[in-house]
């Protein structure tokens, strides 16, 4: 079996325009609240330290509540998928409506 080696597309100095750094939060939170809805509809729960076969986390909890290397990794998760957007050459333009 071959041995899998990962490749990312390097992003690091693709910039990210200062308008879109609201749009990061976002996304970082959202990253958040769709990994929480899927281990809760997988029976996780609440739990005080991570325990897998208990099946339960601290990380059940709302964004805000979150320490913040666990944000930091949503907000990367958010970084890099707004860089890779930005690299492939498509424009993040805000709807001013």
């Amino acid at each position: 079996m071959k041995k899998y080696q990962p490749i990312p597309v390097d992003t690091s100095i693709t910039p990210i325009p200062e308008y879109l750094q609201d749009l990061t939060e976002k996304l970082a939170e959202n990253v958040h609240e769709n990994w929480a809805k899927k281990r809760l509809e997988e029976g996780w729960r609440y739990g005080p330290v991570r325990n897998d076969a208990k099946q339960e986390t601290p990380c059940l909890v709302p964004y805000q509540e979150l320490p913040e290397s666990e944000r930091e990794y949503d907000r990367n998760t958010a970084l890099e998928t707004i860089r890779m957007i930005l690299k492939l050459g498509y424009h993040i333009v805000p709807n001013n409506e």
